[in-house]
């Protein structure tokens, strides 16, 4: 096992609660319907595009082409936002300062839309901590393809074999390791710490 020497961190569902549903749970009461919107509508693929960079003006004119009817849920997706990411994972925070204060070089490589992200940043001040952060919608590019994780080694002088990479999507750590780098997903908060224990990283708590 390689010398871990960089850390480098997703966000959403690693850092931050992300759930769509949280808003639309109140929007669109009637379960079946909502389910129904979400996964043909306003669903994951159509929302990654956003990461990749695509305005939400021009997300959600596509969509008004397709399902007029929707109007008002198609522009609450980005008017609710907020409520979707609608608290910190206070453990995994913890063990990000505890990595930060014990010395450790920790970056952060996340799928997210610029405006979103820069409100998020506002929000969740422990963002401001590491060395630097990689914002897909910033970029151009999204997890799992190989030139983010490239871009990200590239701009935070990172050596891949020396960077753990800690995602709760199986495809980016598959992309990570494809790539060259170390990496675990993440279960929780307690799986986290022992598998940093097994690259012999321990935060300070």
């Amino acid at each position: 096992m390689s010398e871990i020497r960089h850390i480098v961190f997703d966000i959403g569902k690693v850092l931050i609660h992300y759930d769509p549903e949280i808003p639309f749970r109140r929007l669109i009461p009637d379960a079946e319907r909502r389910r129904w919107f979400l996964e043909n509508v306003c669903t994951h693929e159509w929302n990654l595009e956003q990461d990749r960079g695509r305005t939400w003006e021009e997300a959600e004119a596509e969509l008004l082409a397709v399902h007029p009817d929707e109007e008002t849920n198609i522009r609450a997706f980005r008017r609710y936002w907020h409520e979707m990411v609608s608290h910190a994972y206070e453990d995994s925070v913890e063990i990000l300062e505890g990595l930060l204060d014990a010395g450790h070089d920790v970056t952060m490589l996340t799928n997210f839309a610029a405006d979103t992200f820069a409100e998020a940043r506002k929000r969740f001040p422990f963002l401001e901590k590491p060395r630097g952060v990689t914002v897909s919608g910033e970029i151009g590019l999204i997890k799992p393809d190989r030139a983010i994780f490239e871009h990200h080694a590239a701009a935070f002088s990172l050596e891949p074999s020396a960077t753990l990479f800690i995602d709760d999507s199986p495809a980016n750590v598959a992309g990570a390791k494809e790539a060259g780098w170390q990496a675990v997903q993440f279960v929780g908060a307690d799986t986290l710490r022992a598998d940093l224990a097994r690259f012999g990283l321990m935060p300070r708590r």
